[in-house]
């Protein structure tokens, strides 16, 4: 963590001093002061707490809803072959939409308000955990598969016996991507006509020529979704504490 954080803090520095010397111009790239001041100023009238509490519901809400779908369909798909066949080719097809061709699609359908977000999040999620638990699944090792039926496990032991924890890997793997995936999916959500969210003020200091709100928004998504991740990172390490990798950290 200590030797992580060095080269941000001499980014930072090198940019103080060079937006100091006025060799990037204000009104293009300010000081990192001047962007903490922003988020200050935000923090003091009480509306950073209301955009960072809106965008973090959307995105939760986003991806409990594309987890939820990704382990129902991925966990068909990896233990049955024939759902494999019906299922994954259409994924697979939709999978290769770009994610902006959704949004006049959920404009159409739910309307700006926050259905066609939090939907429009969801597909972000659900493709990374799809793939992962399909993975994770399909990767299972056969004859350990055999060798719980050779000592009589019943289909719901072999799950939570055998199936379950050799996949537990990919499918948190799968879920770490598929947060990730969510804060992306969260600024073209909120560019779709919201009043509030830290994408609101991306386009704010768009609107408003005001560079400092706007890095001050991207700084506020890193330092959110890094704690998300880390989050998700914690439990990954507590519920992996078997692996070789993991004894060895």
């Amino acid at each position: 963590m200590l030797l992580g954080s060095i080269l941000p803090i001499l980014l930072l520095i090198a940019w103080e001093i060079l937006s100091r010397l006025q060799v990037f111009p204000s009104y293009q790239l300010p000081a990192p002061t001047v962007i903490l001041q922003t988020i200050l100023g935000l923090a003091e009238d009480g509306s950073l707490w209301g955009h960072i509490g809106i965008t973090t519901y959307r995105v939760f809400a986003g991806f409990v809803l594309g987890t939820l779908a990704a382990v129902l369909l991925g966990s068909l798909v990896g233990f049955y072959q024939k759902a494999e066949k019906i299922f994954d080719p259409l994924i697979q097809a939709f999978r290769s939409i770009p994610s902006l061709a959704w949004v006049p699609l959920f404009i159409l359908w739910m309307g700006i308000g926050e259905p066609s977000k939090i939907a429009m999040i969801a597909v972000g999620v659900f493709f990374p955990v799809y793939l992962n638990i399909v993975s994770g699944v399909l990767g299972v090792d056969r004859k350990l598969i055999e060798v719980g039926k050779m000592y009589g496990l019943n289909t719901f032991q072999l799950v939570s016996r055998i199936i379950l924890p050799a996949s537990l890997p990919s499918f948190l793997v799968g879920l770490r991507s598929g947060l990730g995936l969510g804060w992306m999916f969260v600024v073209a959500a909120e560019l779709m006509g919201a009043s509030q969210g830290l994408g609101y003020l991306l386009v704010l200091g768009q609107n408003t020529l005001s560079p400092e709100t706007i890095i001050a928004s991207i700084i506020l998504f890193a330092i959110i979704g890094k704690l998300t991740d880390w989050v998700l990172k914690v439990i990954e390490n507590k519920t992996l504490h078997w692996q070789d990798r993991m004894v060895k950290s």
